[in-house]
């Protein structure tokens, strides 16, 4: 009998966790861990095409990620809700640990946070202005979405303002978008999500496959914007009529760095700090110092966790496996003293940053903390280089030099 009911309690022990197991992936965010080296391009312009019928929703185009291609373009499209009542959430890109994290689109009763990215035709940053659930069906705002009225009777006329011309696709980071959710949008986190349906995958499928719509092909202009279906790029397909600009690479593998396994994914805690700052006079040097023939040419940082993941050199090869192993240890020593000074330093900021909001600083004195705080970020750049090269010096002489008994590792050259 004892046995048994040990057998009860653990089977209803297995169905409570694979309950709460659903219920964890139902209600949040859950997405693919993507982390890129450098920013997506800019949102290109183009025009909505006619919406197919009723009930459509309005999904944006945005920049996906491809390990072997880099970026390519997902054109907008309309869909199909799952459910009655359901918004869409576009995906966004944001700067997070060191590099730019795709947040994937999902749709849910309340349009979450989308990184304040200004998509357009509706999708101006926060919530979507181009329609509205009513009894089961949608509701189109004719001033900003492009239907047919003569098909589709369920509409009303909202004039909606929009004054920014903003096409940035990223939130955070240097140059981005800083904004941060709003209570309500920070609520939709909490409700129940559905991923991205079928024939939107089959579309995201469609778009990496097209050679056309990387960002290595097209230039950020690309020849199919958006779709008046999903997966249909010919029949009802529209151009961009005006590309975004490129950020950086446009290759594949070597240029950037991604994960496949699914991680739970959040909004940054406070992208507004990553916004793009005037530089100081100084440029991060200290009396006295001259600036370096490529200091022009640097990336200039505001915190140390915008800085991307330093490239390690290629390790040691003298021929001598002991005199390697130590270079490489003395590699990773200084790896990890760096990557505990970014930490520290970026943990001093944050600080400052809590007490400035607690204060109710002033602009000029917020920009004269950013300005401070990216003389501090610089300074510390120069330092981990300066060792970086100080290390590289030492191992050099020693790796020139042959290890003994292999210096005429073959027959000498002849001379003719």
């Amino acid at each position: 009998m004892h046995s048994i009911s040990n057998i009860r309690v653990i089977l209803f022990g297995l169905m409570v966790g694979l309950i709460l197991i659903f219920c964890a992936q139902s209600f949040a965010q859950v997405g693919i861990g993507i982390s890129v080296n450098f920013a997506p391009p800019d949102l290109p312009v183009y025009d909505q095409p006619l919406c197919p019928g009723p009930d459509y929703i309005w999904t944006p185009g945005y920049w996906a990620w491809d390990e072997d291609d880099g970026y390519y373009w997902v054109p907008g499209t309309w869909v199909l809700a799952p459910e009655p009542d359901y918004y869409w959430t576009p995906a966004y890109w944001a700067w997070e640990g060191g590099g730019y994290r795709f947040f994937p689109g999902y749709w849910g009763p309340v349009i979450g946070f989308y990184g304040g990215i200004n998509y357009g035709h509706g999708y101006f940053g926060h919530g979507y202005e181009g329609g509205r659930w009513e009894r089961g069906h949608f509701y189109y705002n004719r001033s900003v979405t492009n239907i047919n009225v003569t098909e589709i009777h369920n509409v009303y006329n909202t004039t909606v303002v929009n004054n920014t011309v903003n096409r940035v696709s990223y939130n955070g980071g240097n140059g981005g978008i800083s904004a941060r959710p709003t209570a309500q949008e920070e609520a939709a986190t909490r409700e129940r999500h559905i991923p991205a349906v079928g024939a939107q995958t089959q579309h995201m499928q469609a778009a990496r496959s097209n050679p056309e719509m990387r960002a290595s092909a097209n230039r950020g202009r690309p020849p199919i914007a958006a779709t008046a279906r999903p997966g249909v790029f010919r029949e009802g397909a529209v151009a961009a009529k005006e590309g975004g600009t490129i950020h950086g690479p446009v290759g594949g593998r070597q240029e950037g760095r991604g994960t496949t396994s699914p991680q739970q994914t959040h909004a940054p805690a406070t992208p507004e700090r990553n916004a793009r700052v005037p530089e100081p006079p100084s440029s991060g040097r200290t009396t006295g110092q001259q600036p370096s023939r490529n200091e022009s040419a640097r990336p200039t940082y505001t915190h140390p966790n915008e800085i991307p993941r330093p490239e390690r050199p290629a390790p040691s090869n003298t021929g001598n496996a002991k005199m390697d192993q130590k270079y490489q240890q003395q590699q990773q020593k200084l790896d990890s003293q760096q990557a505990r000074d970014r930490q520290k330093l970026q943990q001093r900021q944050d600080q400052e940053h809590q007490r400035v909001a607690q204060q109710q600083a002033n602009e000029a004195q917020k920009q004269q903390m950013e300005q401070r705080h990216q003389q501090q970020t610089q300074q510390m750049m120069q330092r981990h280089e300066q060792q970086s090269q100080n290390l590289q010096n030492r191992q050099q002489p020693h790796a020139q030099q042959a290890p003994p008994g292999h210096a005429e590792s073959h027959p000498p050259e002849q001379h003719k």
